[in-house]
Order: structure tokens, then C-alpha cells, then sequence
């Protein structure tokens, strides 16, 4: 009987262990697909320039490879981010009351409009508002002559950003430098800017590529200001696999260029080209006036973005994807649109492991 027992306790562990491998097997074989918010930052002006505001979600068309999105997420500026939900048997998108953090720590339910009420609040997480920005400063040795009036002009646009959850002061010449983190304390900022020294010969593409890889672990609107008195000369990446992982993450680039980088035809192009990939603009300043003028006009810039998320739909391509962005009804043909063209889908682990241009520039930014 005793072997009896025992035989049968064995041959149940066995099918126990065969149906287990079984199971494991059925999951190897099944394609898992994680679901991405994709991020627009999108500025809306006329054709003099002037921003356009008071633009409403459906007001805005938006396809990735041809295929019709339904927005996620709206915010205008600095507005309360606005939350969409499909409804009905329709599917018709209906603004969702979110829980957001109240000024005390608590929360509280708020919606816009009362098509809405018949769906319940929910939970979201933190809610993103206002945008990250991260401030990427030439220290090189091509700042020697004007370093003291680029601290001047960062500074300014440092003290004068509204709407801006937290700002970064990172510093390049050979290496990157993260000289002060994230932080909303913006007297650290200044500070940071204030101890600064120019160096070595300039890395900008290795360091703006760590800088974008900073930002993409970031959720809501994120933009790297890039001030750069003159062309690289010391990167290992070229400046197209940088501007694609910024796309892909929805990063925005600006870029201000200084006289030294304007003597270079080719750093010219290539600043123009990454920052209009990335929804962003490109500054040329031949004088200390035009440096505060770049950066009063991405100050004014960030502030009257319009934000919006969308899931994609179902689409077989795992490559790149093509969005486009339209204004609908009268508002189509009197405005204009700047916004990233697309993005590669990418993996988490893609963005955390993206290629490191040396060890010596990654063992700097510890």
C-alpha cells in the first residue's frame, strides 16, 4: 500500500510538472505588446507667428500610418491636464473626472464638463502638468570668450519659466556633466549656473544623447535646451541616432547657436534639422541681445504648447510611424502646425540600454 501511495504521489507530481511546462510553453508562444501613451507637443500659431489659443480636442485630427487616433490627454499651456474616455456604444470620447492632488496632499475630483458624470472617477497616478526642462550648456573650450554673458542669458530664462514643474542644469564639453538634477528649487538652478567653468573639447551629440536618454524615463511634456557656442568635434554618435531616440521618446529639442557653430555650415544644418524632428526650433544669436531673445521665445514657446496623448490603435508595423496632425473645420487652412512627424517604436529596455559613446563619458556623469 505504502508503494502504492508513492507511486501515485510521483506520477501527480509528474503530470503536475508536465502541465506547468505545458503552460510555459503556451505563454513562450504568445506575442506580448506593451501598450505606449504616445506624447504630441504641439504649437499652433497663424501665419504671422502669433500663437493661436482656446483650441478645443476636436479641433485637432490626428493619424499615425494613415490609421485615426482618439486623444487620451489634453492640455493647453499651462492648463489642468484633461482626461478623455470612450463612452457609449459609439465609442464617443467623453472628458473623465480625475483624481488630482489637492494643494494639501489629498485628492479631488474634477471634470469640465457634464457629459461626463456618467463615468465614475478614477485613480489616474500623477497627473503631469507643466513640462520637465532640461538646460544642456556648452562648457567647452569654444566658450571661453562669452561664458560670463551665456550664464547671464540661462539664468534669465531660468527665473523667468512659469508653467515649468522642475528644470536641469547639465553642463557638456568632452563629458556630461549633470550639475544640478531635476529640481523645482530654482535657486539650486542658478546656483548650479553660477559655478560652471569652461573645459575641454566639445561632445555636445554623445552628451545631448545621455541628456534625451534622461528625459525619455519622464511622463508629460519634456524639452532639452541645448546652449552651444560652436560645432562638435569630439562625439562618437552621429547627431541622426540622437534626434530618432528624441522622436521616439517625445522629447523636444531647442537649439541656440552662438556665432562659433554659425561659422560651420554643417553644424547649421544639422541644429535645424534635430530640432525641427523633435517639434522644436533652432536660434542663431550674433549678439548677447539675441541670446536673451532665443530664450524669451521658448520660454513664450513652452507656455502655449498644446499637449495631447493618444494610445495607437492596432498596427502591425513595429518600425517607424508616420503621425500626421490636422486642424479640422474652419481653423484648418488659417493656421499652422509644428509638431514631431512620427517616432520607432521602441522597448523600455531599448531606451535604458540605448549605445553609450565611451566610458569616459558615462563614469562623469555618476
Amino acid at each position: 500500500m505504502k508503494r502504492a501511495l508513492l507511486s501515485t504521489m510521483i506520477l501527480s507530481s509528474l503530470l503536475v510538472l508536465a502541465g506547468e511546462r505545458r503552460t510555459a510553453a503556451q505563454d513562450d508562444s504568445r506575442i506580448l505588446v506593451n501598450v505606449v501613451l504616445v506624447q504630441l507637443n504641439i504649437a499652433v500659431t497663424d501665419r504671422k507667428g502669433n500663437y493661436i489659443s482656446g483650441l478645443k480636442p476636436e479641433d485637432f485630427q490626428i493619424t499615425e500610418d494613415k490609421i485615426p487616433q482618439k486623444i487620451a490627454t489634453f492640455e493647453e499651456g499651462n492648463e489642468p491636464t484633461r482626461r478623455f474616455v470612450a463612452s457609449g456604444p459609439e465609442g464617443k470620447m467623453v472628458e473623465q473626472a480625475v483624481q488630482q492632488p489637492a494643494v494639501d496632499g489629498s485628492t479631488s475630483s474634477e471634470t469640465a464638463h457634464a457629459t461626463s458624470a456618467a463615468v465614475p472617477p478614477v485613480s489616474t497616478g500623477p497627473i503631469p502638468t507643466g513640462a520637465n526642462v532640461f538646460i544642456l550648456f556648452d562648457t567647452s573650450n569654444y566658450m571661453y570668450r562669452g561664458f560670463v554673458f551665456a550664464q547671464d542669458a540661462i539664468a534669465d530664462f531660468v527665473r523667468s519659466l512659469e508653467g515649468v514643474s522642475r528644470v536641469a542644469l547639465y553642463s557638456y564639453s568632452r563629458d556630461l556633466s549633470r550639475g544640478v538634477p531635476l529640481t523645482s528649487d530654482r535657486p539650486s538652478v542658478l546656483r548650479g549656473v553660477r559655478s560652471t567653468v569652461a573645459g575641454d573639447d566639445a561632445a555636445l551629440y554623445n552628451c545631448l544623447l545621455m541628456t534625451v536618454k534622461d528625459a525619455a524615463q519622464l511622463t508629460g511634456r519634456k524639452a532639452i535646451v541645448v546652449f552651444s557656442n560652436g560645432p562638435d568635434n569630439a562625439s562618437l554618435v552621429p547627431p541622426e541616432d540622437v534626434a530618432e531616440l528624441a522622436q521616439s521618446t517625445g522629447t523636444i529639442i531647442y537649439m541656440i547657436s552662438t556665432r562659433d557653430a554659425q561659422a560651420e555650415p554643417i553644424s547649421t544644418a544639422v541644429f535645424e534639422r534635430m530640432s525641427k524632428a523633435t517639434g522644436g526650433k533652432a536660434y542663431f544669436a550674433k549678439s548677447w541681445k539675441d541670446e536673451k531673445d532665443a530664450f524669451a521665445s521658448i520660454r513664450e514657446d513652452l507656455a502655449h504648447l498644446y499637449s495631447i496623448s493618444y494610445y495607437p490603435q492596432p498596427n502591425p508595423n513595429r518600425g517607424w510611424r508616420t503621425i500626421t496632425v490636422k486642424l479640422v473645420g474652419e481653423n484648418a487652412q488659417k493656421y499652422r502646425i509644428r509638431t514631431r512627424d512620427g517616432y520607432r517604436v521602441l522597448k523600455q529596455a531599448q531606451i535604458a540600454s540605448a549605445a553609450m559613446p565611451s566610458a569616459s563619458a558615462e563614469s562623469a556623469t555618476k
